[in-house]
């Protein structure tokens, strides 16, 4: 269970001086305080780092945040005055003017205790205020102490009570070619009741998958639409796939390790498919670099080779993105991504066991946001 509050903003705690007193108190605890409106690609990607696997950068850019650094680096965020996000719980106050949004809010493991949390709260609300709202909604928050601690904090209410899932299940097929390790990793996680998927059916395009043991090992119907390049063409193959996919009445479809490009008329068949690729791509699809944790930019390593091209290139960073699939190879708008360190690793399949954690934790968020989004 989850909770919204409602916080009153007239209090004399974030009207007057109150944002120049979090700004001293920030201060006083050795950090400053910065502003950032709309999507800030270090703040995100540092997000994302710390808090993965989450989809708080994507809320994080969809308003503007407080940033808390010591050093010229971060350790904490409130965002606040988010606008356009889908999630259920918000559908009762997202278009009230007098409502504004509070959060994401974070502040990372080694400056927990620091005493930059309450100015980072401050100033968001302040914020809130200025801008002219009467009234702060703190979202989906979830754990007695913590609802306490916003109670306690901001004389906040509780003013909604309500669970993630509604009961409802979504049809899901799951494409993949190789060992099948993502594909396992969810029908592992629906067999045990956390992700509110129906799984039709597995498809491989090779008959010795490792992802169609992992289907039989489910009781799902595994399927190798597979393609005999010398004997047939590449058109009546897709006609094939489009077909068999359409008999398994897919509402969301997964690319878990599938390697074949799809054509256009597969995307209008199926819009909601997402696919899993190992890199960290830039939130913007137009991109072709991405800022990652350290405050770096690499390049957004699109295509088939990610990691040998991660490894060839020097990149101090790979990572783990759950995105929409598009006509643009790895262009679609990003659910959930995860940074990896290269670190130590010289192989692509060193890289490949860096990465995996990384995807076991993305998909299976990435997935939760798109049923929540629904």
């Amino acid at each position: 269970m989850a909770v919204n509050l409602l916080a009153a903003l007239d209090d004399e705690r974030y009207g007057g001086g109150a944002l120049a007193r979090a700004h001293e108190a920030a201060a006083g605890a050795g950090y400053a305080l910065r502003r950032v409106d709309g999507a800030d690609g270090l703040l995100a990607a540092w997000i994302d780092y710390h808090f993965a696997p989450s989809w708080w950068s994507y809320e994080a850019g969809a308003g503007s945040a407080w940033v808390a650094e010591r050093d010229g680096a971060i350790a904490g965020f409130a965002a606040f005055g988010a606008r356009g996000l889908r999630f259920p719980w918000l559908r009762r106050w997202r278009d009230r003017a007098d409502v504004g949004v509070f959060g994401p809010y974070g502040v990372a493991p080694a400056h927990r205790k620091a005493g930059i949390g309450e100015p980072l709260l401050a100033a968001a609300l302040c914020s809130l205020r200025a801008a002219g709202h009467t009234t702060a909604l703190i979202p989906a928050a979830g754990g007695e102490r913590l609802i306490a601690s916003y109670m306690e904090r901001t004389g906040a209410v509780v003013v909604d009570e309500f669970g993630y899932d509604d009961g409802r299940r979504f049809r899901a097929t799951i494409l993949a070619s190789g060992a099948g390790t993502n594909a396992r990793n969810v029908l592992e996680r629906v067999h045990a009741g956390s992700l509110p998927l129906d799984v039709a059916a597995v498809i491989a395009n090779q008959p010795g998958s490792g992802a169609l043991a992992a289907a039989r090992d489910h009781g799902v119907d595994a399927i190798c639409v597979g393609w005999d390049r010398g004997h047939e063409s590449r058109p009546n193959y897709d006609t094939r796939l489009i077909e068999r996919l359409a008999d398994t009445e897919p509402e969301l479809v997964l690319l878990l390790g599938w390697m074949h490009l799809l054509p256009r008329a597969f995307l209008r068949r199926f819009p909601e498919t997402i696919n899993v690729h190992p890199s960290f791509l830039p939130l913007d699809p137009a991109a072709d670099e991405v800022i990652v944790p350290d405050g770096t930019s690499i390049p957004a390593l699109r295509g088939a080779h990610a990691l040998r091209d991660a490894l060839r290139g020097g990149s101090a960073w790979t990572g783990a993105t759950v995105h929409y699939v598009t006509d643009a190879t790895d262009r679609g708008e990003v659910l959930v991504r995860v940074p990896v360190p290269v670190g130590d690793a010289t192989t692509e399949e060193e890289l490949r066991e860096r990465v995996r954690p990384a995807e076991f934790g993305a998909v299976p968020a990435a997935i939760r946001r798109w049923t929540l989004e629904r």
